[in-house]
């Protein structure tokens, strides 16, 4: 039976990070993997592998909000190619992903890891003992209890397509169906539609915001229905039907399952090890520890919030803890206070921090900057007629939460967290920004600031 310090499960973003930091301090470490392709859902189908088609998205949709305006002329859509050049990154993930793991001396092992006890796995048919454990598992796309599912494909299939089909439907109004409901809008040639089951769409973003990012969808052709309730989905011909508990069904070509993804433990056994875990994911502690202390889950397997680089940081803290574990000092802590978020459509909606509805559900007491259709020169010139944004501040002038639709809101989003995290004050975040580069997104955060100080 082979012995390690730590036994890290996933090769994603989250798992790489941890076994490369705990690596570079000396452990004997082994990662376990059971896809056939390493490497993660970051990589290979998701973050870096959907923006191939939103570049391509983003030239299409200025492009088109700039028609008679200087440009004459939309431009002309191949998906194939996309899809070629997206795989031919992608194809590559898997080798690379191995070959770094192993000249770092980290020991790759193939198969399905399960846990036996707490210090006791079984990878494929072999079992290894460890010290530690950091469980990194991903997430898994989510199945929908509805009549006809099998008829759907997941957000990997779509990533997949050779071809884009003329009507489409995602179900779910999340991250996924918003996202890949602009990219059919822009780079096909069909009807599309979001199905969301709720009175509103992306609900940990800000209302007012969302309404205006649905406006600005289905100004492009994007429908976005509310409020539905499926009952089926069924074949019809070369086609399906979608079926609601009231309302015309709804045809079309191709039907998206963009409920999102849920975390993949089911396979690891956790009650063996004594690891509490739910639906939602397994329970950490800000020192990313599960129920049992030399247990560490990290990224969309943990019941944290899933996104990527919250992911590696929370690989980052589990390694320390490690670390400080071994050598009796503190252990570190997780902080989730500014979080920034961005929704790749086109415009772009980012948030870090509170929205507006929960400093009211929470009873803080808050002061706003906010305008929605913007016609700052920095969008007329992109023909963008749906800008926004929203500024949230305490008695103090520090930020609460910021909130951005519009193009390059990566940028906005990231220096309102940075002010989060330094506590500034908003006179102090306008000065800093007195001598942005002129003009452009960052340049406006003094208009955007200037309701709050005068």
């Amino acid at each position: 039976m082979k012995q390690f310090d730590v036994i890290v499960i996933g090769t994603g973003t989250a798992g790489q990070t941890a076994a490369f930091d705990l690596a570079a301090e000396g452990y004997r470490v082994a990662i376990a993997e059971n896809s056939k392709t390493p490497g993660g859902v970051c990589a290979l189908r998701g973050c870096q592998a959907k923006k191939w088609f939103y570049e391509t998205m983003e030239v299409v949709a200025r492009s088109r909000h700039l028609l008679g305006k200087g440009i004459t002329e939309p431009p002309r859509i191949n998906w194939e190619q996309i899809q070629t050049q997206k795989s031919k990154f992608t194809s590559e993930i898997p080798e690379k992903t191995i070959a770094g793991l192993k000249g770092s001396d980290i020991t790759y092992v193939a198969g399905q890891a399960q846990f036996i006890d707490a210090t006791t796995l079984r990878i494929g048919t072999a079992e290894y003992t460890t010290r530690y454990v950091v469980i990194a598992a991903g997430a898994v796309p989510m199945n929908l209890p509805i009549e006809g599912a099998q008829h759907m494909i997941t957000s990997d299939d779509f990533l997949d397509l050779t071809s884009l089909p003329r009507r489409i439907a995602f179900i779910g109004g999340g991250f996924i169906s918003f996202e890949f409901a602009h990219f059919a809008a822009r780079l096909g040639n069909g009807d599309v539609h979001i199905l969301e089951a709720a009175d509103r769409p992306l609900g940990p973003f800000d209302k007012d915001m969302v309404a205006q990012l649905v406006r600005a969808s289905e100004s492009d052709g994007i429908q976005v229905h509310t409020g539905v309730s499926i009952t089926s989905v069924a074949k019809n011909g070369s086609g399906y039907t979608i079926h609601f508990k009231s309302g015309q069904p709804l045809a079309v070509d191709l039907v998206v399952n963009g409920a999102g993804r849920i975390p993949n433990i089911e396979p690891l056994h956790l009650d063996a090890a004594g690891v509490s875990a739910s639906k939602k994911g397994i329970a950490v502690d800000s020192a990313m520890r599960t129920s049992i202390p030399t247990i560490f889950a990290v990224g969309d397997c943990a019941q944290t919030v899933m996104l990527a680089r919250v992911a590696d940081m929370e690989a980052h803290v589990a390694s320390k803890s490690i670390m400080a574990m071994d050598k009796g000092t503190d252990l570190p802590a997780m902080d989730y206070s500014a979080v920034p978020a961005v929704l790749f459509t086109y415009p772009q909606l980012a948030m870090v921090g509170k929205t507006e509805q929960m400093l009211e559900q929470e009873n803080i007491k808050y002061w706003k900057s906010h305008d929605t259709g913007l016609g700052w020169p920095t969008y007329r010139r992109i023909g963008m007629d749906h800008a926004a944004y929203k500024i949230l501040v305490d008695e103090n002038d520090c930020i609460l939460g910021a909130h951005f639709l519009g193009d390059n809101t990566t940028g906005l989003v990231n220096a309102f967290k940075q002010a989060m995290i330094d506590k500034t004050p908003v006179t102090r975040l306008r000065d800093d920004h007195i001598m942005a580069p002129y003009p452009s997104r960052e340049s406006d955060i003094l208009y955007m600031l200037k309701p709050l100080i005068d």
